[in-house]
């Protein structure tokens, strides 16, 4: 413990020096303002600036502090879209718009815009905090989990699904269903056969997240907006000075406790991510606490569990980043090619040879996290006044942001007819009410589910018994069965006691 004081005594000497002072600052304003972009996200965003930051010849704990902050600010800004436009900024922001947007639409911009901040505040310093203490333990467990872990870790993400969002659980699984197809599609790595690509060379590499994320939520709110103004539906949001209250926060504190460690945790595990911990926070959420079945209509609970989780899970991801050079996420997979062009090796031994480096980022988060709720709560009400553009102007103005983002992104024309594409068919997966969140998830789970299997399988040799030959794999086997049976069972107890309850009535 006097190790971790003295590495923190460190740290905050680095971190508080004025020129990484102003770098922090200078990140999350910056990862907040790209956060916010449909499409963008923390891993585009500190690909754009890594560049510049070696550029410029900062040294490496400068570098890695901004980067840093970009990421945080990032995973703050993808919110904010998610609220008001329906949009994510980000994969670990598509459970955000499940209540998030709903409470704008009630009028509660200010309220969901405020509450995401500081359950992004909590998540994110209950993960610094933890990371500072038990980083390398952690790690050392993470590091365990072999491919057949994955994959149950990936089959339990999916049960989860089962009763995650939407009133239907068959459309539920469906939509999920479709998300696997769409991750299916282009060259086989391990065989080098194209699946789905119809003669297509543009989609051989597959189809980019990016594209997917724009084409079925930006392309597809925007043609809602034109079907509701072309028959007279189109109405302006209402838009009131709400904020947090003290009420909101006492009756989301186990709710954001809660997502904060499923989000640490599920965030160490090297190649899951926001997405993943968000969508579990989110669905262990509404199993608990929706006994009123709110959720999905602007419940703020709903809103919280994503917000802390997917925070928490950024700072997750840096623990086997720092302790063994293994990346968390894409992110920080990009981190570790900035540590690793300043010829820095990350493991466990960066905490003795370089601690002014790894600690002094830790320290950074621990300012970062502060800076972004400073920097936040003053905007609420700035960002939520986007819902007072009325919304003739708002129309063109989503499909600016998709059409540039991904095209500077990208490059490639052809991914324009893509988004369009997918947009429409959204809009139709919309019209038959089917939540599109499921699709996304299972678009994002797909390929890891996919490559962990075959990883394993060839491990044994085609020995399909390796899946279910450790602890880590059962145990999640058996939470997985517990989550779809468990509700099932419950309902059919209620309506046996509520019969039983009539007939001796």
């Amino acid at each position: 413990m006097d190790a971790v004081f003295s590495g923190l005594a460190t740290g905050f000497g680095v971190a508080l020096d004025p020129f990484n002072l102003f770098l922090v600052l200078a990140g999350c304003f910056a990862g907040t303002l790209i956060g916010a972009l449909p499409g963008l996200g923390p891993i585009n965003g500190v690909a754009i600036l890594l560049p510049i930051a070696y550029g410029l010849g900062f040294g490496p704990e400068s570098a890695l502090i901004l980067l840093a902050g970009i990421y945080y600010g990032a995973e703050y800004g993808g919110r904010i879209s998610s609220i008001l436009l329906n949009v994510p900024g980000d994969a670990g922001a598509v459970m955000t718009t499940l209540d998030g947007n709903p409470m704008a639409r009630n009028g509660d911009a200010g309220r969901a815009l405020s509450l995401s901040a500081v359950a992004s505040f909590i998540g994110g310093t209950f993960a610094v905090i933890l990371m500072s203490l038990f980083a390398p333990l952690l790690a050392s467990f993470a590091v365990t989990f072999s491919p057949a872990d994955y994959v149950a870790l990936m089959v339990f993400a999916f049960a989860s699904l089962a009763s995650l969002v939407g009133k239907s659980t068959v459309k539920t699984l469906l939509g999920a269903t479709i998300g696997l197809m769409l991750a299916t599609i282009g060259i086989d790595a391990n065989t080098g056969v194209p699946r789905y690509t119809f003669g297509i060379p543009d989609i051989l590499a597959g189809i980019d997240f990016l594209i997917v994320v724009v084409g079925l939520f930006g392309m597809a709110e925007l043609l809602t907006l034109v079907e509701h103004q072309v028959s007279g539906k189109l109405k302006s949001l209402p838009v009131d000075k709400s904020f947090v209250r003290w009420a909101d926060l006492v009756k989301c504190k186990w709710t954001i406790a809660r997502a904060s460690v499923i989000g640490f945790f599920i965030g160490i595990l090297p190649g899951t991510g926001a997405s993943v911990a968000s969508a579990v926070a989110y669905g262990t959420e509404k199993r608990i606490s929706d006994t009123e079945k709110t959720f999905g209509t602007g419940d703020i609970r709903g809103l919280a569990a994503p917000e802390a989780a997917n925070n928490a899970a950024a700072g997750g991801a840096m623990v086997p980043m720092l302790t063994l050079g293994i990346p968390g996420s894409g992110t920080t997979a990009i981190l570790l090619g900035a540590l690793l062009m300043f010829n820095i090796q990350p493991g466990p031994m960066m905490f003795t040879q370089r601690p002014e480096v790894a600690w002094g980022l830790i320290a950074s988060m621990y300012i970062g996290n502060v800076a972004l709720l400073v920097i936040n709560l003053p905007l609420v009400g700035l960002f939520a006044r986007m819902l007072t553009i009325p919304q003739h102007y708002l129309t063109p103005l989503i499909a600016i942001l998709a059409f540039i983002g991904i095209y500077t992104i990208v490059g490639n024309p052809f991914d324009l007819l893509l988004i369009t594409g997918l947009g429409v068919f959204g809009w139709f997966l919309r019209k038959l009410d089917f939540s599109l969140a499921p699709v996304i998830l299972g678009f994002v789970l797909g390929s890891l589910f996919e490559n962990n299997l075959r990883r394993a399988l060839s491990i044994s040799g085609g020995d399909w018994a390796i899946l279910v030959q450790d602890y880590k794999s059962v145990t999640l086997y058996v939470l997985a069965i517990l989550v779809v049976v468990a509700p099932i069972w419950l309902a059919r107890r209620a309506r046996k006691l509520e019969g039983d309850a009539t007939s001796r009535g």
